[in-house]
């Protein structure tokens, strides 16, 4: 019986289920107690890694369902053009102040990494592995291949940039009093990715719009910024 239950484990249908089941757990406990601490990804990565410990379950057999699950990271970004689409004419009237945050946001994001971890004396390959962290993961993994980072480092960096974004951006948006919509959602995308830009769609449309473009803008900036900082810091 046990032999047949780790054969289960094995097939990429265990990843997925695992994951949806533990979604949908997560997402049942965080309207129960509306707590931002509990949100669905974080109870749902908790709920994962106990069933994977307790059944002692290898992570590579979690990872071959698991592996589909990140294969659709880039049509869902895709997605966000819908609401993006549907505000083109706000996107036009505000593109200069938009860009304009976007790479500001980015600078910012890619020097307080380099800064803080070259006072701490942090080895580089660690430094180019955090470096993506408020980018999303699909294009995160890419760049932290290219800068020779390592990629587990990165996949933590950002799922801990993301959750601690969306947790602490109802908290920041009043402490700044920032109302603007577009402003919102810019904040949004360029500092905390797609785990933000969830809590943005549900602020408001204008708001996940604007984060959600924010998203692929931030990430070809530091695609382009990454290895010229990098170069310049001396790292």
């Amino acid at each position: 019986m046990i032999d047949r239950l780790f054969a289960l484990t094995k097939s990429p249908l265990f990843g997925l289920a695992i994951s949806f089941l533990a979604y949908r757990i997560g997402v049942y406990v965080f309207k129960r107690v509306r707590n931002p601490l509990l949100s669905p990804l974080v109870v749902s990565t908790a709920i994962v890694i106990f069933v994977l410990v307790a059944l002692k379950v290898p992570v590579e057999n979690y990872s071959a369902g698991g592996a589909m699950l990140s294969f659709m990271l880039g049509p869902s970004v895709i997605v966000l053009s819908v609401p993006l689409y549907r505000n083109f004419e706000l996107l036009k009237s505000h593109y200069v102040a938009i860009l304009t945050g976007i790479f500001a946001g980015t600078l910012a994001s890619i020097t307080s990494i380099l800064l803080f971890s070259k006072l701490l004396g942090i080895d580089r390959a660690i430094i180019v592995s955090m470096i993506p962290k408020s980018v999303t993961t699909a294009i995160g993994l890419e760049i932290s291949k290219e800068l020779g980072g390592i990629v587990p480092i990165t996949v933590v960096s950002i799922f801990v940039t993301g959750t601690l974004g969306a947790i602490m951006v109802p908290l920041v948006m009043k402490a700044a009093r920032l109302k603007d919509p577009v402003a919102k959602g810019v904040a949004i995308g360029t500092a905390a990715h797609a785990l933000g830009t969830a809590k943005a769609v549900e602020m408001g449309e204008t708001e996940g719009a604007m984060s959600g473009l924010s998203i692929g803008i931030a990430g070809l900036i530091t695609v382009v910024l990454a290895p010229l900082l990098l170069a310049l810091s001396g790292i």
